[in-house]
This record gives C-alpha cells, structure tokens and sequence, in this order.
C-alpha cells in the first residue's frame, strides 16, 4: 500500500512538473499580437489610441518649449520684460534663466513624479501634473514683471516636467512589444507638434497691438492642459503594470483584456498577465532581500526610509547599466544641440546672414522638417530597431554640425557677399533637424521608459528624464554666451557631442526592439544568471498553477 501512495505521488509531481515545464515553454513560444511598426498600430486601435491621447502631455511640453522662442523678439514683450532686450546689461544671463527656470522646475517635477507615479497611479500623478502646469501657464499669463514671468515659467515646468515622465512610462507599461516603439514615438511626435503650433502662433500674434500679442500664447496651452487632465479622468484606463504591482491582479487582467481588445482568456493574454505577475512577484522578492527589515516591518517611517533606499537601488548591481544608458540618453540629446537650436534658431540664423522676417519664416521651416524626421520613426523604430537608429542619427548629425561650423567660421565676416555658402548652412541645419527627428528625438523618450525592471521603472524613468531636464537647464545657459562669444565655435562645441553620442551608443547601447518589458533581463544580463532564471521560471509556474493555465 505505501509503494502505491509513493508510486501515486510520484505520478503527481511528475504531472506537475510536466505541466510547469509546458507553461514555461508556452510563454516562450507565444505569438505576437500582430504585426510591428505602423501596420500593427493600425490593428490594435484602442491601445494606440490611449497612448496618442496621453501624449497631449508632449505637446504641453513642446508647445510651452516653443513659445518663446518667437516671443524673445516681440518689441512687445521685450517693452514688458526689458531684462532680455539685447541692450540691456546682462540681457544673456537673464535670457538664458528665463528659459532654463522651466527646466529647473522640470527637473522638481520628474524627480517627484517617480514617487507619485508608484503612490496613486500613473493614470492619476497625470491629472496632478495637469493642474500644476494650469497655475504656472495661468501665471506667465498674468506676468506684470520679470519676476513674476520666472516664476510662472518655474511652476509650469513642474507640472511640464512631471508629464514627461509619467507620460512615456504609461504608454510603456499599456503597449504590446511588438508596437511599444512606434506607440512610443508618439511622446517625441507630440512635443514637436506642440513647438510647431506654438511657434506659428506666436508667429501670428506678434502683429497684435498690446501685451495680448505674447499673453494670448501663454493663454492658449491651457486648454490642451485641461482636455488632457478631464479625457484622463474619464476615458484612459489604470497602467496593468501597475494594478499588479498593487496586488489588483483580476483588475489588471481586465484591463490588459480591454487594451489588447481580445477576451481575457485568450492565452497571449493571460500569458501575458501572468507573465506581469511573475515579474511583479519576481521584483518584490529581491526588495524584501535587499532591505528585509523595511520590507517585512511597514510602519511610516520604514515606508519613507524604502522609498529613499529605492532610488540607490537604481545604482546597484542589477540595474546601474540601466540607469547609466538611461540617463546617458537624455544626455545626449541634449548636448547634440537641439533645444539650443528650438530656443535660439532665430538668433543662430543671424549668425548664417538671414535678415530678420526670414530668420522667424525658417524657424518655423526648421520645426517642421524635424517633424518629418519623427514621422519616418513611426515606420523605422519598430522595423530596425533602437540602436542602429541612433549610430545613424549620430553620424548625421556630426556632419550636419562640422560642415556648418565650417561655413560659418570662413563666411561669417561678410555674409551679403556669400550667399550661397549662407544657404547651404541652412540646408545643414535642416538635415540636421531631420536627422535627430528620426533618431535621438524618439529613442530616448522610448527607451529609458522599456529597460527598468517593474519595480524601479517608475525611478528609474524619473532619474532619466532629470539628466534631460538638467541637461536641458545648462544648455539653456550657455547656449546665448556660447553663440554672442565664439560664433561658429558653438557648432563645433556641438559637433564634438554629436560624434561622442555615436561613439557611447556602440560601447553602452543595446537593442531592446522587440522585447517584453519582463525580458529586459535577458537583453542588459545583469539578472539573468541561472539562479534567477530558475526563481523566475519557479514563480512562473505556482502563478500558472494558482491561476490556471
């Protein structure tokens, strides 16, 4: 009798493990839910989209971005804030801390919205950041003084700040794999729109008599600010990632069931969710290692102490590669030169020889071809992946940037006698712009947003948009003395980047096209040891047991 049961139970835990080992092989082998890049959007509608409707964040970014750079030359404004005139003593420094306070107040914002994203939801910490970007516009409106303008502007980049963050992690966590890119590009695609509109509004109410003809630009991004925070409310759904890292699995599930518009049981979506599952179970476990008093014993103040320790977390062995090609990312794509280019081009086209109406006209022409750079990466960044992309687009724009500073350099003294040369600068800058449209624009929205593990994505993201906003404030500040002082030496200065940005990606980069956010272990091999692999596969399994295959 007792061999029978021995034999009986033997029988059990071989069914068991043979049901294991085929639930481990299913989630290797299942199929996509269609096909990538743009094609695959057009079939998964409803993800796609939320995802455009979220990134109505990007364009209060870019538009907010923008809206200066025509201001900075409106006789009327500068009548209002003379800081700025060209006449007045030290009008470099206070233009270059007007435009960089909204990157100082970014840079708060992105940095707070790591914990706010985990604490009430990355749906809600949008709606939050939505009213915080209301009062700063509602400020730089009603501007009386330089002051008050720096203020408002300090106050809207942390609400702007905020939603560049949130924005691209929500889009991230919703999307399937084999789209995330090209859903992603949606972030990049609205904040060049939202330059784009802003630039040709102001461009238009500068013949307005009075303040209103830079107050009514001001005015005028809040309402995409208000759409964007009530459409939240009512219309897009809880991230799936995140109702699982709260323990709301059946929740999550549904959810994940409405975004793929398919049944939830559909195996490549319950694979899929119990996938999430495995990875949230997965994460937690290495926390309560890391930091097992904290962990076990949730009082307030061990609640405070792990949610500071999270961040160094971002620093340790399995995730500092992460973190360094994170914030490596926004690095630069900064100090490739673009934000120098959106908020100067007037300025730097005056330095090509264009005379004042043309100047603003191919400012407006510079935005624009940039866009047709983002459109192409709808296509590509799905179909080539992320790291060939961003060796092209550094080559590109090396080029762009030595033969202007070339130009620049030899012709500068007397431009009326060297038109040609004058235009043929242009026609860098513009290939320039296209360049980075279809690669260091979209990329480092995408990726730093798809390579944290769930449990510090909400961080890690945080950590990378800071480098781009702090990054994005020094360049707002050296960028006026950099051009009034060196001339073609700003162009070399970010030619020298653009070819450092090329040589980083080739070293550092790797290719994540492709790949779930639960497979980015086995993409960076910083937790893909066989121990964990064993842990995960182990966890997989009593997910699949508990849940059902």
């Amino acid at each position: 009798m007792g061999r029978q049961e021995s034999a009986t139970s033997k029988t059990i835990e071989k069914g068991l493990a043979d049901q294991d080992e085929n639930a481990i092989s299913s989630r290797m082998a299942l199929e996509p839910y269609g096909p990538s890049g743009f094609r695959g959007v057009v079939g998964s509608r409803y993800v796609a989209l939320c995802a455009a409707f979220s990134a109505l964040g990007g364009l209060l970014f870019g538009y907010d971005q923008g809206v200066i750079s025509v201001t900075l030359v409106m006789p009327q404004f500068l009548e209002r804030f003379p800081e700025v005139s060209e006449a007045a003593a030290g009008a470099g420094f206070y233009k270059g801390l007007m435009t960089g306070m909204i990157e100082l107040g970014a840079l708060l914002g992105a940095l707070n919205q790591g914990w706010i994203a985990d604490w009430i939801s990355r749906k809600f910490s949008i709606m939050v950041a939505v009213v915080i970007f209301t009062i700063g516009s509602v400020l730089q409106t009603a501007a009386i003084n330089y002051a008050m303008l720096v203020v408002g502007r300090f106050v809207g980049g942390v609400g702007i700040g905020m939603l560049s963050m949130v924005v691209p992690l929500y889009i991230a966590e919703i999307s399937p794999p084999q789209i995330r890119g090209t859903l992603l590009v949606f972030e990049q695609f609205s904040i060049v729109a939202g330059i784009i509109v802003s630039f040709w509004v102001t461009y238009g109410t500068r013949f307005i008599p009075g303040n209103w003809s830079w107050q009514l630009p001001f005015l005028l991004q809040i309402l995409p600010g208000l759409v964007l925070g009530f459409g939240t409310f009512f219309f897009l759904p809880f991230s799936p990632r995140w109702l699982a890292s709260k323990g709301r699995e059946e929740e999550a599930l549904t959810v994940l069931g409405k975004l793929r518009e398919l049944p939830t049981s559909d195996i490549r979506v319950r694979g899929e969710w119990m996938d999430i599952l495995a990875e949230s179970t997965f994460q937690h476990q290495v926390l309560e290692e890391r930091h097992p008093l904290l962990v076990r014993n949730r009082t307030k103040v061990n609640r405070l102490k792990l949610e500071i320790v999270s961040w160094t977390d971002c620093l340790k062995p399995g995730c500092w590669r992460r973190t360094h090609i994170g914030a490596g990312l926004m690095f630069f794509q900064q100090f490739v030169g673009i934000n120098a280019l959106i908020y100067y081009s007037p300025t730097l086209f005056g330095t090509m020889g264009l005379d004042y109406e043309m100047r603003l006209t191919m400012s407006g022409v510079l935005n624009i071809t940039q866009m047709v750079g983002v459109l192409s990466s709808l296509w590509t960044l799905d179909r080539f992946g992320r790291r060939s992309i961003l060796l092209c687009g550094s080559a590109g724009m090396f080029i762009s940037h030595f033969i202007i500073s070339i130009l620049v350099g030899k012709y500068s003294d007397n431009w009326p006698s060297h038109r040609p040369e004058g235009w043929t600068s242009v026609a860098f800058l513009l290939f320039y712009m296209i360049s980075f449209g279809a690669s260091w624009g979209p990329v480092p929205w995408a990726m730093p947003s798809e390579i944290f593990p769930s449990s510090l994505r909400a961080k890690g993201v945080a950590i990378s948009t800071c480098s781009n906003w702090l990054n994005n404030f020094i360049i707002g500040l050296i960028t006026p003395p950099l051009v009034q002082k060196t001339g073609f030496g700003a162009y070399v200065f970010f030619a020298a980047f653009c070819l450092g940005s090329g040589i980083w990606t080739f070293f550092f980069v790797p290719e994540t096209n492709g790949r779930t956010l639960e497979e980015m272990d086995e993409v960076f091999k910083d937790r893909g040891n066989a121990e964990d692999v064993a842990r995960k596969d182990a966890i997989f399994s009593d997910i699949v047991r508990r849940l059902g295959n």
